[in-house]
C-alpha cells in the first residue's frame, strides 16, 4: 500500500478527536472513508471548496457482538471491498489496580479490546481479498503502564497482544500494525481529570497531527511496520519499558511519587490508598 488514493477505509471512532482528524486526512489524500462511531452521522472534511460532503458515519455499538458483524459487512459493501481498517475507537478512565474491577474497567475492556476484535474479525475476510492493512490505536501506556489508569493499560497491553497473534496468523496476507499515541488533549480523559487524577506532570501532551501522522505512516509504508511511535519522545519511552523495564518502573516511581509529596493527588478518592502508603513510609 504505496498511497491512499483510491484506497477503500473502514475507521471507528470516527466521530472523536482522532477519528474527525483522520476522516479529513484521509479524504484528503483520495481515500474513500466509512466511519463507525454509537451514532450514526457524517464528518464534515474539504474535499473541494463548497463541496460539503462529508464522511459517512454507521452508527453501531462495537460492544454488541451482534452489531458489529453487520455493520462491518455494511461499509465494505458501500466502499466496495476494503483496504485499510483503522481500530481507533476507545474509552478511558480512573480505575485502580487495588480496587475489584467495576463498570469503568468492563467498558475499557469491551471497548478497548474486545470491539477492536471483533471489527478486525468481521473485516478480515475484505482484508485478505485486498491484501489490505489493519492499524491498532494503543497507547503509550500499553508498554509503561501508570498508576490508577489499570484498566487502560491493561486493556491497551492486551490490544498489543491480540495484535501480535493477529501478526502471526494472517501477516503474510494482512499487514497488522499499531500505533502507539501518548496524551492528547480529549474528552477521553475528562473522567480521569474529575477524579482528580490529572495526567498533568505524569504524561506530556503532544499534537493530534503527530497522531494522525503515524497512522497515516502505518498505512501507506511500503511494508506494514510492526510498532509506530508517534514521537521522538515516544520511541524512547517505548524501547525504554521494552529493553529496560526495571528502569522505566523506577521512573514512573518516582514521578508518581513526586506528585503525591507535592499534594497533587489529595483531592482523589480513588488516590486514598497511594496517599496513605506513601505518607507511612
Amino acid at each position: 500500500m504505496s498511497g491512499l488514493a483510491g484506497r477503500r477505509v473502514l475507521l471507528t471512532g470516527a466521530s472523536g478527536t482522532f477519528g474527525r482528524h483522520l476522516c479529513a486526512a484521509f479524504t484528503a489524500a483520495g481515500a474513500r472513508v466509512v466511519g463507525i462511531d454509537r451514532q450514526p452521522g457524517t464528518v464534515a472534511v474539504d474535499r473541494d471548496p463548497g463541496d460539503g460532503e462529508g464522511v459517512p458515519v454507521l452508527g453501531c455499538d462495537l460492544t454488541d457482538p451482534a452489531a458489529v458483524a453487520p455493520t462491518v459487512a455494511a461499509a465494505v459493501d458501500r466502499l466496495g471491498g476494503l483496504d485499510l481498517l483503522v481500530n481507533n475507537a476507545g474509552v478511558g478512565g480512573p480505575a485502580p489496580a487495588e480496587l475489584p474491577p467495576d463498570e469503568v474497567v468492563r467498558q475499557q475492556l469491551e471497548v478497548n479490546l474486545l470491539a477492536a476484535w471483533r471489527t478486525t474479525a468481521a473485516a478480515l475476510p475484505a482484508l485478505e481479498a485486498a491484501r489490505g492493512r489493519v492499524v491498532f490505536v494503543a497507547s503509550r501506556m500499553a508498554l509503561l503502564p501508570l498508576p490508577l489508569a489499570a484498566a487502560y493499560g491493561v486493556s491497551k497491553r492486551a490490544l498489543v497482544a491480540y495484535a501480535d497473534a493477529l501478526r502471526h496468523e494472517v501477516g503474510t496476507h494482512v499487514g497488522v500494525s499499531v500505533v502507539y499515541p501518548s496524551m492528547v488533549a480529549s474528552p477521553i480523559h475528562d473522567s480521569t481529570a474529575d477524579a482528580g487524577l490529572s495526567l498533568n506532570g505524569v504524561s506530556r501532551p503532544e499534537p493530534v497531527a503527530g497522531v494522525v501522522a503515524a497512522i497515516l505512516h502505518a498505512a501507506t509504508a511500503r511494508r506494514a511496520p510492526r510498532d509506530v511511535a508517534t514521537t521522538r519522545r515516544g520511541r524512547l519511552e517505548l524501547a525504554l519499558a521494552r529493553h529496560a523495564p526495571r528502569l522505566a518502573d523506577r521512573l514512573v516511581r518516582r514521578t508518581v511519587a513526586s506528585r503525591l509529596a507535592a499534594g497533587d493527588l489529595d483531592a482523589a478518592p480513588l488516590a486514598a490508598g497511594m496517599r496513605r502508603r506513601h505518607r507511612a513510609g
